[in-house]
């Protein structure tokens, strides 16, 4: 996908917008009662400045307001965000939300060489589609790590005068031998006693550009002998000659991330930093870091805490970024954007809206535990909120024309009968009902191919020879046979029209049948590209348990077919969605759907099979 298909500026579309939040409370977690503590006993009341600001101070100056509180969404912009990343957003916009505080978007730009504008722009989309902003009390908080590269790099120094970090220049082999294990303790490298003048004038040096990618790394001085393998002297800073989206040539020393996103947490004043799980051996790091960063003045006080909660597992998905991006470089799908992708933006040209998934966020809830999601509590989520909202249609994806012998008998040669359907039958009742859809109904009509069968098994209620069933708005049809090609296959099905049985009239009850078909009249009918997706992986965990994911992949995901839809989805709106009776919830591509070439994807199955 190119960032022409996204706008870093433009909302989502009326249609997709996402709704107010209903009066009923959230359901509790541990992150809310921990917040609702906090602003209880007033934590942020007494929050102070603790040294010169200078230019640490310039996103939240003063005492914090005791009734805020301060989250962050911080993505790398290394590619498109996820589902997993839409939990993320949900929970920490939502907090802010419902505590009347603030939440900032921020990009951890730290890594020059993975990271583009494009996806920049593709995240601040798909925040703003969501439902969500980052303006709050008169002011947009949308920040970058790479703005606060100045004062991370003077962070850096002061670690260094103060005897916490050293520049070490074994190679990465050796780095990695001499760190130990579970069992086995780290041992110290040979540059961990050199004097802070020699780290400093070595540090200036990575960061003037007089060493080579890979020669040195900032490395923290804490404890080699660690139970906390994270605290054995982590890296600080790397040697990166790459051109940076935001900052160009202008470093080529990058901050680590372990390093950064603390201060990144504290230069703006967040209180409750929320990340999942594996972090959270990587909170004894983001403590030291900012306890010593308080003690020198250079940060507020109190300092940011990280709380830690289960990231999201849903079956049949891959959310490693970088298994995405394989996914797409080798054409194994069309993009980030696909349809099949776990991607916002694919779940979006897949039909989900912001509500389905805000409503998904909530239903999982937030826990500590690890554990699956099952696919279907996503499709769920999209089923009850397209219900009722999404216009009703009839369409017809594997042709099989239906002649009606009579029919010129009862009305006349070229007679073309008006029927209508609701749009909306469980419209809410709060809300004007949608005018009907109209269609006509003629000599011939095109049915679905597995709606006819010479030969019934046990329980099948729809077309055989001698069966009724009625056309749905139409009339009741009475099937007297069919014609076959010379391999056998039938081309034609063959029924008699029984008369004064149209639905609406005194009288469609005087037959009693026990199937009504779906239809498209050939006279009014409209050809379709109609895409039918399914999971992309076979396996429910395809990348678990070291599992090569790419031999998991459904052949099955996608299957397009030429189909016939009713004449109301000629005005069909790209992302306009439907429910195509029998089939599911339909969308029309956000992309490719033009009128003169109408393309619609499935969003989701109906929860029930249609009869058998």
């Amino acid at each position: 996908m190119s960032s022409s298909h996204s706008s870093a500026n433009a909302p989502g579309s009326a249609q997709d917008a996402a709704a107010p939040r209903p009066p009923s409370p959230p359901p509790s977690n541990f992150l809310r009662q921990i917040i609702e503590h906090d602003l209880a006993q007033g934590k942020f009341a007494q929050a102070r400045w603790g040294g010169s600001p200078g230019d640490a101070a310039h996103h939240a100056t003063g005492p914090l307001d005791p009734a805020r509180i301060r989250t962050r969404f911080p993505p790398e912009p290394n590619g498109y965000l996820h589902i997993g990343h839409a939990k993320s957003i949900c929970l920490n916009f939502g907090l802010a939300r419902d505590y009347g505080g603030v939440c900032h978007l921020r990009f951890d730009d730290t890594n020059p060489e993975k990271e583009d504008q494009e996806y920049v722009d593709g995240i601040i989309d798909a925040v703003r589609w969501l439902g969500f902003d980052w303006h709050a009390f008169g002011t947009e908080h949308l920040y970058y790590a790479s703005s606060y590269f100045d004062f991370m790099y003077r962070a850096a120094e002061y670690l260094i005068e103060q005897g916490l970090a050293y520049v070490d220049e074994q190679t990465p082999e050796e780095m990695r031998a001499r760190r130990g294990d579970f069992a086995t303790p780290g041992v110290d490298s040979p540059y961990r006693t050199r004097s802070v003048a020699e780290n400093l004038a070595r540090f200036r040096q990575m960061k003037e550009g007089e060493l080579p990618d890979g020669a040195a790394v900032l490395r923290a001085r804490i404890d080699m002998a660690s139970p906390n393998i994270n605290l054995r002297d982590p890296a600080l800073y790397r040697i990166k000659h790459a051109a940076h989206h935001a900052t160009g040539m202008r470093w080529c020393i990058y901050p680590m991330y372990t390093f950064a996103h603390p201060i990144e947490d504290a230069l703006e004043r967040i209180t409750h930093s929320i990340c999942t799980l594996e972090f959270e051996d990587q909170r004894p790091f983001y403590d030291w870091l900012l306890d010593h960063l308080a003690a020198g003045g250079l940060i507020a006080t109190p300092q940011p805490r990280q709380y830690e909660f289960a990231r999201l597992n849903l079956t049949y998905v891959v959310t490693s970024k970088r298994k995405l991006k394989h996914l797409v470089d080798t054409g194994i799908v069309q993009g980030w954007d696909d349809p099949r992708m776990p991607t916002i933006v694919g779940l979006r040209r897949r039909g989900y809206t912001p509500e389905a998934i805000q409503l998904f966020c909530e239903r999982i809830g937030v826990t500590k535990d690890y554990s699956w999601i099952e696919y279907s509590a996503l499709e769920g989520a999209l089923r009850d909120d397209l219900e009722h909202k999404a216009p009703r249609a009839m369409a017809v994806l594997e042709p099989l024309k239906l002649v009606l012998t009579n029919w010129d008998d009862l009305f006349g040669a070229g007679h073309l009968e008006p029927c209508e359907l609701p749009a909306l039958p469980h419209a809410p009742q709060d809300q004007p009902a949608p005018p009907p859809r109209r269609f006509t109904l003629g000599k011939e009509v095109w049915i679905e191919r597995d709606d006819f069968t010479e030969l019934p098994p046990k329980g099948y209620k729809r077309l055989f020879p001698s069966n009724r069933v009625r056309l749905k708005g139409g009339f009741v049809i009475e099937c007297t046979g069919c014609v076959k090609d010379a391999n056998g296959q039938v081309t034609e099905v063959h029924a008699s029209v029984l008369p004064d049985t149209k639905s609406g009239t005194p009288g469609a009850d005087s037959v009693k049948v026990k199937a009504a078909i779906t239809w498209v009249g050939v006279a009014d009918g409209i050809s379709a590209e109609v895409r039918l997706y399914d999971r992309l992986f076979t396996d429910a965990q395809p990348d678990a348990g070291g599992k090569d994911f790419l031999q998991l992949l459904n052949p099955q995901s996608l299957r397009v077919l030429q189909a016939i839809v009713e004449p109301s989805l000629a005005t069909a709106r790209a992302d306009d969605k439907f429910q195509f009776e029998r089939h599911g919830y339909f969308v029309a591509d956000r992309v490719e759907h033009t009128p003169q070439h109408p393309v619609f994807n499935l969003a989701v199955g109906l929860k029930d099979s249609w009869g058998k």
